[in-house]
């Protein structure tokens, strides 16, 4: 199985628990932070020799998706923003 439909399934089932209504909503910027850490965390026991390969592929790709997603959140509100400075007045 790709381990990127692997983080995407994961990530819609989540989804879904935060789309309920009624369930607080977390915070994109503390979970982007977290995962970056968690991909760190298991860069350096990969290189001590204390993660599983796999694991480091895992936290890698998902790293990788995450700042994929931001850059291209980013992109959209600076596209938007341009958008808005061409409007007539």
């Amino acid at each position: 199985m790709d381990v990127r439909s692997l983080f995407a399934s994961q990530s819609y089932a989540a989804i879904g628990r935060v789309a309920a209504p009624g369930t607080p909503r977390p915070d994109p910027v503390a979970d982007f932070t977290e995962t970056l850490r968690a991909a760190e965390r298991t860069a350096t026991e990969a290189m001590t020799g204390d993660a599983d390969p796999h694991a480091l592929v895992a936290a890698l790709a998902q790293s990788e998706l995450a700042v994929e997603t931001a850059v291209t959140v980013r992109n959209k509100v600076v596209e938007a923003y341009q958008e808005i400075l061409r409007m007539p007045v």
